[in-house]
């Protein structure tokens, strides 16, 4: 079977080749409700459809872009001209129609832009103050007028639709004919009302059915139609009311100013109003890799196109279906996720189960058909036919129908959408938002995380620890400290040192709503802006007095900010401000401040003094940052900011204290057989200090990114099992390690990452995590699942859930093949025994809704266990049925069939029933017994390995409550619809006797599982360099 499986049956959880997608669809058969089994597959006609549709779109903007016909934007501003106003923009106080407004930007056109006055002219239009923003008063009354930022979506199905689905299964339509066939026939053979019981019987089970099965569907759709919302809901901060602030993309407005950083996805069409830099990536609307410069005069901005470098603000002045890329989105509504390989796996088990049971079911009705007829000519009555033998044939189609129902496991694949829905509304709530269906399933599988240090090993939360400055260290410990720098250093200096605070800056403070000053921006920038504040600086003044010329901001690479100012007062002259890496800018440095305050030649006996405060502060888990500066005469350089010959200002020590929870996090992970690896920017002696703290360095390798780089592909296969700590990284270190671990090791790779430069290793894992508040929305994008807190400890909650959506799908497995396997064996033995199946069509409509949906609610959404974080991570192709599962699914079968057919056979004499309903009495305990062995075995399957099956029972209020409302309605069906399900009341022994039968499944599952089983599938290669083995066999049991 595992073999087929793979053949025919196995995808890539990332990514999967469209040849792959096709080739398990066609090989998918014996599907009873393709509506329902194929609801969250993707449809790839649909797929290739708006491919071409986005390929279109592309090529349309391609040509607004970069041909820009001017005869059109010539007609555009001419009709600018003279277009009039419409009543409601009139009324509404703007001076500008939306669709006009919109086009400008869409069309790139310049004329039309200069025709308005530009954007101080459009800003006046949509009635908006540059410096001030919208008025937060104003949006309702924007959102009426130029619309929402919102795009079209595709509408949600209705509970009706789910119905509908559920409907369509062909066995369930089957069976309805021959219930009202039954109807037909029994009216006139047994007359009003008996004649109808038995076809009103199969139409309510059916009824019922699709009932409870829509009603799980729809709840399904509503969760992740939620999740779907708060995937799309990402936060930007523009000027409102003065005050810049944090606002939903949902709420922005045309007229509202953006603040736009590297990392971020432009949020609406707008105009460039002022910034630095500004690099956009547009391949995502235009399909060119080529990154365009956006200034002044090329201002246009398009939703939908990432920041690759620099900062701007920008004027919103289209949102929604009114840009580009709410057209785009729009063909993208049909797209749909791809499928999981658990999802496809399984459906490989029901389309090799569903032959299975299409066999017996045509072997069981041929065997009734044939001892039917075998009867009729015995008894010479091959040529006399009534109504009574069509009944008795339609009975043996119908049974045969019944089998085909409970043999073909149509829940199989939709069990794995049920326990991902109810895995991803947890982790939701636990600060995980899973983007993609599979990331959930494979970081059960992960054998590797990659992560950052800051912000996901350490609080985030920083604050200036200690200086070195002017030749002396000073640190920081209260208020008072800031105080005694400023006295112990010169005026003019310590002037300088707060202006590089505060101009070489990536945030900003701005007045809050209480009136007091908050920094908005990265937590470094926060840590040093509030040692400036608190020292009695003023940011307003530092920028009216020294006019910014040029930013190059912070980035992975370059490891550094620099700045270059105007200086007041005299021609051609500058001065450059550099921040960044201790020692990248200390080589970029050639003299220093000395204890005088003068500027002095940087030699060599002071620069090995200057890296050993580097390294003491280092050594102390402090981050280091060097500034640095330089005056600059005349105009050599142009507005290009230098790279050398600077002055060393100061070292700045900065403490982010590890996370509480974090030691213990990183233990458990080892203990799982999850090795953590940390990839940091920072000092390596800062990185391992953090790194021994948190338990990651232990007895393995800390290295450094540039002597990483050097290593040939032969040491690269020696040395990364033993990297713990890769310090001073590139993105594409990162990336390297990870393609290695999966590539040389077979690993399955979980790594972190927060800037823009880390989007292709997040794409290269199997597992890519982005920090949700320092996470840049282009490292969002291209992750799998957003951390929503930034904590370490998060991502072990998403492995854990990871590994409990594996094992509960595994658990529902084990279930529904045992009770494929004895309803098989037990109709098809009886038919060819006796003549007739144990059980009416009622009953098994019944047996099949506790194993299919019911089954499904109660095993496939167990919260997972400390347990499951004690044993390796499952391979990347381990068998989905294991041998530990056979051997549950044999005894338990071997035990339910022999009991059965003993009481099929022989129950009358061993329970000592007789009188007329004798026969009743006993088709009535059989199915008792046989609904009483499934809930027992359904407890059984709560663990395949231990003994102990109640393990945090009470915690699964969802298991609990489906095995309380099964036993209820057992025993209404029983006891009060015996009319419709074919039963009779039980005395209460019999009632006693069914449990106790059943109960012995406990028993009898602790002594099978005490069998030893060879277990396979797990990580058993290539282990990590401080992993243990974890006991198995008896140990396990």
């Amino acid at each position: 079977m595992e073999q087929y499986l793979r053949e025919n049956f196995d995808v890539s959880p990332k990514r999967p080749s469209e040849a792959n997608l096709r080739r398990w669809r066609s090989a998918v058969s014996i599907v009873k409700n393709p509506r329902r089994r194929f609801r969250m597959v993707a449809d790839l006609a649909k797929r290739a459809e708006a491919e071409k549709k986005r390929k279109k779109l592309q090529e349309k903007v391609r040509v607004a872009l970069y041909v820009q016909k001017a005869a059109l934007q010539f007609i555009d501003a001419g009709q600018r001209g003279s277009s009039m106003l419409s009543r409601e923009v009139k009324e509404s106080g703007f001076a500008i129609e939306p669709d006009d407004l919109a086009n400008i930007c869409r069309s790139h056109n310049s004329k039309g832009l200069e025709h308005s006055g530009g954007v101080a002219g459009l800003a006046k239009a949509v009635n908006v103050s540059l410096e001030d923003g919208v008025r937060s008063s104003d949006v309702p009354h924007r959102q009426n007028v130029f619309g929402s930022n919102r795009f079209a979506e595709k509408p949600s199905r209705g509970f009706w639709m789910f119905v509908w689905d559920a409907m369509q299964d062909l066995t369930l339509i089957i069976l309805l004919l021959c219930a009202f066939v039954s109807i037909g026939v029994g009216i006139p053979t047994e007359g009003w009302p008996k004649g109808v019981y038995d076809g009103v019987g199969i139409a309510l089970s059916i009824l019922l059915v699709v009932f409870v099965t829509s009603v799980s569907d729809y709840k399904q759709s509503l969760q992740f139609k939620d999740l779907e919302n708060e995937k799309k809901n990402v936060t930007i901060q523009v000027i409102r009311d003065r005050n810049r602030q944090k606002i939903s993309i949902y709420e922005l407005v045309v007229g509202d100013i953006v603040h736009l950083s590297i990392g971020d996805i432009v949020p609406a069409d707008g105009l460039f109003i002022s910034g630095y830099n500004l690099l956009v990536d547009e391949s995502s609307l235009s399909g060119e890799s080529e990154a365009v410069h956006v200034d002044q005069r090329a201002p246009f901005l398009l939703a939908g196109t990432k920041v690759q470098d620099g900062s701007a603000k920008m004027l919103v002045t289209s949102v929604g279906m009114r840009t580009e890329w709410g057209r785009l989105m729009d063909t993208l509504n049909e797209v749909g996720d791809d499928e999981t390989p658990l999802q496809v796996k399984l459906n490989g088990v029901a389309t090799i189960i569903g032959k299975i049971g299409l066999g017996f079911a045509l072997m069981t009705f041929l065997v009734l058909t044939g001892r039917f007829l075998v009867r009729k000519i015995v008894h010479n009555e091959i040529s006399q036919w009534s109504l009574n033998d069509a009944s008795e044939l339609l009975n043996f189609f119908a049974t045969a129908v019944i089998i085909i129902v409970v043999a073909v496991p149509e829940g199989l694949p939709l069990a794995v959408t049920l326990s991902l829905a109810f895995a991803m509304k947890k982790l939701m709530n636990d600060k995980a938002l899973v983007r993609h269906l599979s990331a959930c399933e494979t970081m059960g599988s992960a054998g590797s995380i990659c992560t950052d240090k800051t912000g996901t090993l350490t609080t985030n939360h920083m604050v200036v620890h200690k200086i070195w400055i002017c030749g002396q260290t000073k640190e920081m410990r209260n208020n008072s400290s800031e105080n005694l720098l400023k006295s112990s250093i010169s005026e003019q200096i310590f002037d300088l040192f707060l202006q590089s605070i505060f101009q070489n800056t990536g945030s900003e403070v701005v007045k809050g709503e209480n009136g007091k000053n908050k920094v908005m921006g990265t937590p470094t920038e926060k840590a040093l802006l509030e040692f400036g504040l608190l020292s009695g600086g003023e940011p307003g003044v530092y920028n009216e007095k020294y006019k910014i010329l040029k930013i190059e901001p912070f980035n992975s690479n370059r490891k550094r900010m620099s700045v270059l100012v105007a200086l007041p007062g005299t021609a051609n002259k500058s001065r450059a401000f550099c921040k960044g890496a201790s020692e990248i800018v200390l080589e970029m440095c050639d003299k220093l401040v000395d204890t005088n305050g003068k500027v002095v030649r940087l030699f060599e006996e002071q620069r090995r003094n200057i890296a050993k405060v580097i390294n003491d502060f280092a050594s102390e888990a402090l981050r280091t940052l060097s500034i640095a500066f330089k005056d600059i005469e005349g105009n050599s350089g142009g507005d290009n900011i230098p790279e050398e010959n600077f002055t060393l200002l100061a070292i700045v020590g900065i403490k982010d204290p590890v996370r509480p929870g974090v030691k213990k996090a990183v233990e458990t992970c080892k203990a799982a057989g999850i090795s953590v690896k940390m990839v940091t920017g920072d000092n390596i002696i800062t990185a391992k200090a953090i790194a021994r703290e948190c338990g990651i360095l232990t007895d393995g390798i800390a290295i450094e990114g540039p002597e990483f780089r050097k290593k040939t592909q032969q040491e690269m296969e020696e040395i990364i099992p033993k990297i713990q700590v890769m310090a001073r990284s590139l993105p594409l270190d990162k990336h390297t390690l990870v393609t290695h671990l999966r590539t040389d090791f077979d690993e399955v790779v979980a790594v972190t990452g927060d800037g823009t430069n880390d989007a292709p290793a997040l794409r290269e894992a199997d597992i890519g995590l982005a920090m949700g508040i320092a996470g840049t929305e282009v490292a969002k994008e291209n992750a799998d699942v957003i951390v929503m807190d930034d904590n370490f400890t998060t991502i072990l909650n998403v492995a854990r859930w990871g590994r409990s959506v594996y094992i509960n799908v595994q658990k529902f497995v084990q279930f529904q093949l045992t009770v494929n396997v004895v309803a098989l064996i037990l109709n098809f033995v009886s038919a060819c025994v006796s003549g007739s199946a144990p059980l009416t069509a009622v009953q098994m409509l019944w047996v099949n809704m506790i194993m299919d949906t019911l089954g499904a609610l109660a095993l496939a959404t167990e919260p997972p266990h400390d347990g499951l974080m004690k044993r390796p991570p499952v391979g990347r192709n381990a068998n989905l049925i294991t041998g530990i599962m056979w051997r549950n699914i044999i005894g338990q079968s071997l035990y339910q069939i022999a009991v059965l057919l003993v009481l099929k056979f022989r129950g009358e004499q061993i329970m000592k029933l007789n009188g007329p309903d004798a026969t009743s009495v006993l088709n009535t305990f059989i199915f008792n017994v046989f609904v009483f062995c499934q809930v027992f075995n359904e407890i059984n399957s709560r663990d395949m390995e231990k003994i102990n099956v109640f393990r945090g029972i009470f915690s699964s209020w969802i298991f609990l409550g489906v095995l309380a409302s099964t036993i209820c309605f057992q025993a209404i069906l029983v006891e009060f619809l015996g009319t419709f399900a074919q039963t009779v009341p039980l005395s209460w022994d019999l009632w006693l006797a069914s449990v106790l039968i059943g109960s012995v499944s406990l028993p009898l599952a602790a002594i099978v599982k005490c069998i030893p089983v060879p277990v396979a599938g797990f990580v058993d290669h290539h282990h990590h360099h401080d992993y243990v083995p974890i006991p198995s066999g008896p140990d396990m049991a």
